[in-house]
């Protein structure tokens, strides 16, 4: 469950797509849902960070070319603490130094993947 902390709006919207990797080696994961699609792509840990710092957190799953869930969708937005608040310690400066020391850890991404951002929002 994301956090509610909205009372100021919500900022720094972002939307990405995670795609699998196609080696050609090894076939792709099809999921049934979003859910598993999260887990993955993401450690417990990142998920967690997800959790507890989006305001605003949807997850949807995308067909491939052939027609096959393999890739997931997130639109992620951040509510604010108010005026006088520092930047890192506003809710997406929490996302992104969290992020980051699970990433320099090698504990945020279960596989390999790879993203684009979009600016639709569309789900």
């Amino acid at each position: 469950m994301t956090n509610s902390d909205n009372t100021y709006g919500t900022y720094n919207k972002r939307t990405n797509i995670l795609s699998q990797i196609d080696d050609g080696s090894t076939a792709l994961t099809t999921f049934a849902d979003t859910n598993t699609a999260v887990a993955h792509f993401f450690t417990s840990d990142a998920q967690a960070v997800f959790n507890e710092c989006c305001t605003e957190l949807q997850w949807a799953l995308v067909a491939d070319d052939n027609g096959d869930n393999t890739k997931v969708k997130y639109t992620m937005a951040f509510g604010t603490k108010g005026s006088g608040t520092a930047e890192a310690d506003d809710w997406a400066g929490q996302f992104n130094s969290r992020k980051q020391a699970l990433i320099d850890s090698s504990t945020w991404g279960n596989n390999g993947y790879s993203f684009v951002t979009s600016t639709d929002h569309l789900f």
